[in-house]
């Protein structure tokens, strides 16, 4: 008896001993993944967006809304929005743009010059400016007639645009300039359609303002909703896109900044260069004294000026020949000091 209650233990610990070596050891905890490193990323390159000219299609423009309106700013400034929620470049603003045309005094009819453009940008400090065309605005139903009146964008009373089958066709260019050269760095085309059965060319029903002439808001929820807004979106959502693929290949430039203090009045300096010299606001400049200059034996010219750094300054405001600058560093701005970029 007690011989079979020795083996009936010994043949359930040999039992036990094989299910232990049968059970799979736990499987190991995946490595997690090293975090992938950010991807460092230069300086923005700072653009300008002129009004785009639309001379082509005013005919179009004119028989749609019934009155002339500024199709061209409107398509800058939903360009303007999205590359800079896409981030791609640094934008500046429309007023800055403006007040530099107005004091410039460009013609509209040179606005559109690579060359002029290049000097508008110039004066606006920025790397780039983008000019550009509305090739194509309305319709492609030749067989309907595009009439009427005033308009109301509130309620898209647009007489004469009606048809069962109505298709709004946008089409747009752009040309990156180079404002150091003049030189064409990219160009881009934007395309948009949108079709809808039983509606109209810009109706869609709705609320929204109302208007005679000038410029309207492309932006609006309104117009956007209409077949030629959401044709507009298409048209600048490719073509902004287009520019924003391109951004990594702009060449940035270093420029040279020299000058000199005119004006000390506290801690606020008048400096004797500015946008025209690449000066631009949020630019730290490097205040310099100049203790010992060197002559050319032979000709008595200044071929070397040695300077000691006695601080910073930071631009505050800029035009087109100085700019302003608070001043921060060891000792005191003198008028004379030397000027320039870090």
């Amino acid at each position: 008896m007690s011989r079979c209650l020795i083996a009936v233990c010994a043949f359930l610990l040999l039992s036990s001993a094989c299910l232990a070596q049968q059970q799979p050891a736990p499987a190991a905890a995946p490595a997690s993944a090293p975090a992938a490193a950010p991807q460092p990323q230069g300086p923005k390159r700072r653009v300008a967006v002129m009004s785009f000219e639309y001379g082509t299609v005013m005919s179009s423009v004119q028989a749609i809304f019934g009155t002339n309106q500024d199709v061209g700013r409107g398509i800058s400034d939903l360009l303007v929005m999205k590359l800079v929620n896409d981030g791609k470049y640094s934008v500046i603003e429309r007023a800055a743009l403006e007040k530099v045309l107005g004091e410039q005094n460009f013609s509209n009819s040179n606005r559109a010059d690579s060359s002029t453009a290049a000097k508008i940008g110039k004066v606006l400090g920025v790397d780039m400016i983008i000019i550009g065309s509305i090739t194509q605005f309305g319709r492609d139903d030749k067989k309907t007639t595009v009439g009427g009146g005033g308009f109301g964008l509130g309620k898209f009373g647009l007489g004469g645009v009606q048809s069962r089958n109505a298709k709004a066709v946008v089409a747009v260019t752009a040309r990156m300039i180079d404002t150091s050269t003049a030189e064409i760095l990219a160009v881009a085309e934007g395309n948009g359609e949108s079709a809808r059965g039983g509606t109209s060319l810009v109706g869609a029903g709705g609320g929204g303002g109302a208007g005679g002439g000038g410029a309207f808001d492309m932006s609006s929820s309104n117009f956007g909703a209409t077949i030629l807004g959401e044709a507009v979106h298409k048209a600048v959502d490719s073509l902004g896109q287009q520019l924003d693929n391109k951004a990594a290949a702009m060449p940035t430039h270093k420029i040279e900044i020299s000058g000199l203090v005119a004006d000390v009045a506290g801690n606020s300096l008048v400096l004797n260069v500015g946008s025209k010299s690449g000066v631009k606001v949020g630019d730290v400049l490097q205040i310099s004294r100049v203790v010992r200059t060197v002559k050319d034996p032979a000709t008595g010219k200044v071929i070397k000026s040695i300077t000691n750094k006695i601080g910073d300054g930071k631009v505050t405001e800029v035009d087109e020949n100085s700019a302003t600058v608070i001043f921060t560093g060891s000792g005191a701005a003198k008028v004379g000091d030397a000027v320039s970029n870090q």
